[in-house]
């Protein structure tokens, strides 16, 4: 009963917090005004992250959640939101954005102690691939980049980001069930209602033409924050709840978006994070594709293929063929892509 009860205030707090800010974000000028690369109608306030945050923080105090020590989560989200914030009034170096990161994925290895420690049974010989101090570090700190960045660069029209994190946050909160977590599956029921509530002012369908409110990149950077933070303890440890490359699977498009875009833009000689109009979902719509059918094709698509992991992870299909078969996706992907550019 206290979930249900927890979820609805999460649901209508969320609604009640942006219906509040949303004068406030237009009288102070929090706003996204177009320019040549984005095409939207109007000044849309970027209170949505705001109120996700706002509303999931408030929900978990009011309902006594159990918090699971994550006062390092709730700190490094403080952090994020308020960069973010600060991004979207005033738009930062590319150099603050990414040090920050670094600073957050710190704390989260020290205070926290989660990070990439092992990447699973990779190779064919199912042999453990470990990672020592230096290595650990690299890669958890490359994972919280490209996680945030990913996130950041999917939104980019109506939906899209909200759609893609309430994929992958569902699949882990069905992991965490399956394993047995409660309350890791509870506070992640708990954002993803703060999502949907989200989403009523930010998708289009009949009687609302288009967004009433953006997320920001203070939402994006929070919710790629909260996603591989539970990627990755989810699936280390002797009590992992998931394979490593399960996490691929079910964060998929996002990360081979990104990774495709990195190398790219690399290709090119220009900055991995210089803003440009080759995203997915900007390829789709410049196929002749609608806005509509655009996020229905790549909710799809990440829908598909994050119960393509669950399916392996509960079917015992081994990690390497999981793998492989990821790789596999990976250069489809890139194939694919080339006929849109």
């Amino acid at each position: 009963m206290m979930t249900i009860i927890s979820l609805i205030i999460a649901f209508s707090m969320t609604i009640l917090l942006i219906h509040k800010l949303k004068p406030l974000a237009v009288r102070i000028g929090f706003v996204d005004q177009p320019d040549d690369r984005k095409h939207h109608q109007g000044n849309i306030p970027l209170i949505g992250g705001i109120a996700i945050f706002c509303g999931f923080m408030l929900t978990l105090l009011i309902t006594d959640q159990q918090l699971l020590n994550l006062r390092t989560l709730v700190a490094c989200a403080a952090i994020l939101m308020f960069v973010g914030v600060l991004d979207d009034f005033h738009d930062l170096p590319h150099t603050a954005r990414f040090l920050v990161q670094i600073l957050v994925g710190i704390l989260m290895m020290s205070n926290a102690e989660i990070a990439l420690h092992e990447f699973g049974a990779l190779t064919w010989t199912s042999e453990i691939i470990e990672l020592d101090f230096w290595t650990t570090g690299i890669f958890t700190i490359l994972a919280i980049v490209m996680a945030i960045n990913a996130m950041n660069m999917s939104d980019g029209i109506d939906g899209l980001a909200g759609s893609l994190t309430i994929i992958t946050l569902s699949a882990l909160s069905f992991i965490a069930w399956m394993a047995g977590l409660e309350a890791v599956w509870k506070i992640l029921l708990i954002l993803i209602m703060t999502i949907l509530a989200f989403l009523i002012f930010n998708l289009r369908y009949p009687g609302q033409a288009h967004a009433q409110v953006f997320m920001g990149d203070a939402g994006s950077m929070f919710l790629g924050f909260i996603i591989v933070w539970f990627l990755i303890s989810l699936s280390q440890g002797e009590q992992r709840a998931m394979t490593p490359v399960t996490a691929l699977w079910i964060f998929a498009l996002p990360l081979l978006d990104v990774a495709r875009l990195t190398i790219h833009r690399s290709l090119k000689g220009t900055s991995p994070f210089s803003p440009d109009r080759e995203h997915l979902h900007h390829l789709l719509l410049k196929a002749g594709f609608t806005i509509q059918q655009t996020l229905l094709i790549i909710v799809s698509v990440a829908l598909g293929l994050a119960v393509c992991g669950l399916l392996g992870l509960f079917w015992g299909m081994s990690e390497f063929i999981m793998f492989i078969a990821f790789i596999g996706i990976f250069v489809c992907f890139l194939l694919s892509v080339r006929y849109l550019l």
